[in-house]
């Protein structure tokens, strides 16, 4: 066992190394010896003081063995907050490791719109096994969410909220929060609602403790702002939050009732969850597998290889149809991928900015064509600001001229396509209701290599033979 000494300063570092946050090696080391050796009072010592994500952080970074040890060594202490946090494929290793009763009081333990998260993670014989051990407040509550379309307001927001009538005075709903009425752990606003339990307005916490006891909540509250119906698809709640600087939001069913809340640390989450998903997508990828089996994920990744392999068969043919024009020029082969390359790096470029302006709104069909004509503008004088290097390179170490203004010649075409095939692809895509994030790539590289090696050893046939 180490000594008490090296644990605590293990535990103060443990967040707080010399240039960086998160689990230090040595930490990390002293737990995964202590499973070993079987020591679970080690264990749990260790990792008791542990904040739920660093938790989260600590049980992703051990093997799988280590994992289920880990978490048999520490059931009496589990932090239920802690299965959020986790990679989905862990995620199902731990809950496994649970079992469904001890799942089911993780369950209860959470905020609903983490209980829903999780219970959607589930297969549905597994949600019907776990839904059966819950209260039937709790259980109808989620299986309420679930019935709702996936990724909505109504599967993000708390349903603990605190609301309470206009023609209330401070006094008295301060007595109420004190009361030991059933209140959320952490809440920012206080909403004002009608007799329908329709929102009229909300009150800041800190508005509430500046004002005198008499005054009453219609004097104090900020009017009615913005609501978000429960349909609201979270990228669009991420989006009013980002625009209108919102700490949190009401949420409101068809009729205009108060159903629910979303606080910002949400929001945080999903635009992270967003951001993930588009990169993933703009790779081939549905979801990150870096804890996923090998089987799964050769089977998440073969589809897209098989894609972009046909479209490297389209790529070739057209090399083919120039087979003469390489068999009597052979610097044009070894010049070749050069236009290829750069018209694919200046066309991803472009594409990531407009991929990304698009989730952001910032990309819109009103300044779509000003945007388009400024990418060409960029492609022209890219293009021509390359050709002039290439073209010389060329000149230089082929001692040909014309070698030389063919390649600066393909290489503004090649950069002009690419530009616009960046912007334009995307919105299309978007147009279609595609996410562009999904196959924008593809057809990009496509349309760079096509135009590229067609420009080049087009204008080589002609010019040069």
């Amino acid at each position: 066992m180490p000594q008490a000494p090296l644990r605590d300063q293990l535990h103060r570092e443990v967040l707080h190394g010399d240039d960086s946050y998160g689990l230090l090696p040595e930490f990390v080391g002293q737990v995964h010896d202590a499973l070993e050796a079987g020591d679970e009072t080690l264990i749990r010592d260790l990792v008791e003081p542990l904040h739920h994500a660093d938790m989260a952080d600590l049980i992703e970074t051990l093997g799988g063995e280590d994992r289920a040890l880990l978490v048999r060594a520490t059931k009496g202490i589990f932090n239920a907050d802690i299965l959020p946090e986790l990679d989905d494929a862990v995620r199902a290793e731990v809950i496994a490791e649970l079992g469904f009763e001890d799942f089911a009081a993780c369950l209860r333990e959470v905020e609903s719109d983490d209980a829903v998260y999780l219970a959607a993670q589930l297969e549905d014989d597994e949600r019907a096994a776990v839904l059966a051990k819950l209260p039937t407040e709790l259980r109808a509550l989620i299986e309420t969410a679930l019935a709702l379309p996936e990724y909505c307001a109504g599967r993000l927001m708390q349903r603990e909220l605190v609301a309470v009538p206009s023609y209330w005075t401070v006094g008295e709903t301060i007595d109420y929060l004190r009361s030991g009425a059933r209140l959320p752990e952490n809440f920012y606003k206080i909403f004002i609602v009608d007799p329908r339990h329709r929102p009229l307005g909300s009150v800041r916490l800190s508005m509430l403790l500046r004002a005198r006891r008499p005054v009453r909540l219609s004097e104090i509250m900020d009017p009615k702002g913005t609501e978000l119906p429960i349909t609201m698809d979270q990228e669009e709640v991420a989006f009013l939050f980002r625009q209108k600087d919102l700490l949190s939001a009401p949420v409101v069913d068809a009729s205009g009732r108060l159903v629910g809340r979303i606080t910002v640390d949400d929001v945080v989450d999903v635009i992270d969850e967003e951001a993930e998903d588009d990169l993933f997508r703009l790779a081939g990828l549905s979801d990150g597998d870096l804890f996923s089996a090998i089987k799964d994920t050769v089977k998440a990744r073969i589809g897209w290889l098989l894609i972009n392999l046909g479209t490297a068969v389209l790529a070739s043919l057209v090399i083919g149809a120039f087979e003469h024009t390489l068999q009597a020029v052979v610097a044009l082969a070894v010049l070749m991928p050069i236009v290829a390359s750069m018209g694919g790096n200046a066309g991803t470029q472009t594409l990531t900015i407009a991929v990304r302006a698009l989730a952001t709104k910032e990309l819109t069909s009103s300044n779509a064509m000003r945007i388009v004509g400024k990418e060409l503008v960029i492609g022209v004088l890219n293009g021509i600001m390359f050709a002039l290097v290439t073209g010389a390179v060329a000149w230089v170490w082929f001692k040909d001229t014309m070698i030389g203004v063919v390649i600066g010649i393909a290489m503004v075409i090649n950069m002009v396509a690419a530009a616009l095939a960046g912007i334009i692809i995307p919105l299309v895509l978007d147009r279609l209701k595609v996410d562009p994030a999904v196959s924008s790539g593809v057809f990009l590289t496509t349309v760079t290599d096509v135009v590229g090696f067609f420009a080049f050893l087009g204008l080589a046939a002609v010019f040069i033979l």
